[in-house]
């Protein structure tokens, strides 16, 4: 499976983006997909994850009412909506392709190249 993340960007504290992971190769929707976040300096952590049917979701606790995860299979999509966006949400974006939709990076086999997104204070 191939990903490409995008629609990070530079957004004021409490704002929204969506960020989007487009994949492309393998059957899509035979794969749970997750969100990570890596900031400058420190290690890639849990974001969001969504399993193979939409049907089941986890959260970050720190993101927690702020975040929705779905997927659209037929178009090979996923989404991450990110609503009122604090300073420290800062950071790179991954979505990554595993069989289980868990919350470690171990597990997901196929990853994507990252999005910026930069909230300004």
């Amino acid at each position: 499976v191939q990903l490409q993340a995008s629609g990070g960007g530079l957004v004021q504290a409490g704002g929204s983006l969506r960020l989007s992971c487009a994949a492309s190769g393998r059957t899509f929707s035979n794969y749970a997909v997750g969100w990570f976040r890596q900031a400058p300096g420190k290690e890639r952590e849990f974001v969001a994850t969504i399993d193979w049917s939409g049907g089941i979701t986890y959260y970050a606790d720190s993101m927690k009412g702020r975040l929705t995860i779905f997927r659209d299979n037929a178009n090979e999509m996923v989404y991450l909506q990110m609503n009122s966006l604090k300073p420290e949400d800062t950071a790179v974006y991954y979505c990554a392709a595993g069989g289980l939709s868990g919350r470690s990076t171990r597990d997901y086999d196929y990853w994507g190249q990252g999005t910026e997104v930069t909230v300004s204070s």
